[in-house]
């Protein structure tokens, strides 16, 4: 046979077609792992619930260990522009007195990757810069999908009447998953016994420094200050109260005031400062730790697989981190669904860790026994330093990074 005919005969083989992948919810998760998928060489669609690509009146600590799994996508973002680079973090008493500064620059330092506090709006539109040709439709609830577990075909039907036919289909869809839900059935929340208050705003204070973190931990409520650039400030607070009411609060701003009286002069004043329009209420919980998170051809991350408390600040970050290793492990994967499986062994026990850290430093933190409550401080205030470093290096460090 001529060089020529073996030329034509290659050419008129039939190549294998590429995957598809739908990802459900435009989320942190969701557009991570859009890039990550369209990366590893599928053809990708995301679809989201909501209208409008508008993300709530919050902030984001990125950070080394996300950052890490971002720089491994080669995206070229550059989230230090778009927010500030941790340099100092430090837990004080409602007063202000010192507890303990933490360790993270020394630590991101050694790691050679920085830690960036950044809006929640922001961090989406650098993944939706970076997502920038892939379909996005918006208005789309999906209602349930159908596929079987030994197919690597699924098709999901949305409230309007729509559908959508893929390879794999990707739940990140958040807290209260329709795919989860279809997957595991009815669930239900666990309520971590307080409410959150969150806003972003203007702010300039002498005690406010640029890259700054600073959490104030009181009897029952902790409040923390985060610097996100360009003069702006991402505030949160917690109180203890009942489910029912940390689940329908009707409170306003001088309820949030009344709640921080006699607190810190800056803690007062980012208060004051905050319009009551911008100030949001949402109740802390998560859930059970879920130890399968798909079946077939589909598979969750993020909020929707392990949904966690926020003490650790890594809810967001493990969402980043589930994306790339999806994408990696079904990157030139001939057998989708044996690349979910793999995926979802891979990141199970580093997250069952994570949501269990988170829930444990919560009920710590938001202790108001006054036995435990000056325990808690003076355990932090003593614990050596190296001990320190090591729990946080930890959690800060991508175990899959390849950069």
């Amino acid at each position: 046979m001529t060089q020529q005919t073996k030329n034509a005969a290659h050419m008129g083989r039939t190549q294998p077609a590429t995957k598809k992948a739908i990802v459900i919810g435009a989320g942190i998760g969701g557009l991570t792992a859009a890039v990550a998928l369209r990366k590893a060489g599928l053809d990708v669609e995301v679809y989201e619930r909501a209208t409008e690509l508008r993300a709530a009146g919050s902030g984001l600590s990125v950070m080394s260990n996300a950052v890490k799994a971002l720089q491994s996508l080669y995206l070229g973002i550059d989230l230090e522009k778009r927010g500030s680079v941790l340099e100092s973090y430090h837990v004080r008493t409602t007063t202000g007195r010192l507890i303990r500064e933490f360790p993270f620059p020394e630590i991101t330092a050694k790691l050679g990757v920085p830690s960036v506090l950044i809006t929640r709006s922001d961090l989406q539109q650098a993944l939706l810069d970076a997502a920038s040709g892939i379909p996005i439709t918006l208005g789309a609830q999906a209602k349930s999908y159908e596929s079987e577990d030994t197919s690597d075909g699924v098709r999901v039907r949305f409230a309007d009447g729509r559908e959508a036919q893929g390879d794999v289909l990707i739940g990140a869809d958040g807290f209260n998953s329709v795919v989860r839900r279809q997957l595991v059935g009815p669930e239900e929340s666990m309520d971590s016994g307080y409410i959150c208050w969150l806003a972003v705003l203007p702010f300039s204070h002498p005690q406010f420094a640029p890259g700054s973190v600073t959490h104030y931990w009181g009897s029952g409520q902790r409040f923390g200050m985060v610097d996100m650039g360009d003069d702006r400030l991402y505030w949160w607070g917690t109180k203890n109260m009942p489910t029912e009411e940390s689940h329908n609060w009707k409170g306003g701003k001088a309820d949030v005031q009344r709640a921080y009286a006699g607190w810190a002069d800056v803690v007062q004043e980012a208060i004051r400062a905050t319009p009551e329009k911008d100030i949001l209420a949402v109740p802390s919980r998560d859930r059970v730790f879920l130890e399968h998170w798909g079946s077939g051809p589909v598979t969750l991350l993020g909020d929707a697989a392990h949904p966690m408390l926020t003490s650790l600040g890594q809810g967001s970050c493990m969402a980043i981190e589930d994306a790339v290793v999806l994408g990696r492990h079904l990157a030139g994967a001939g057998n989708v669904v044996a690349g979910l499986r793999r995926y979802e062994d891979e990141r199970r026990e580093r997250t069952r860790a994570l949501v269990a850290g988170s829930r444990a430093i919560s009920s710590v933190e938001q202790s108001e026994d006054p036995i435990r409550r000056p325990l808690r401080d003076a355990y932090f205030r003593f614990l050596p330093r190296h001990r320190l470093v090591r729990m946080l290096e930890d959690a800060l460090t991508f175990p899959h990074a390849t950069v």
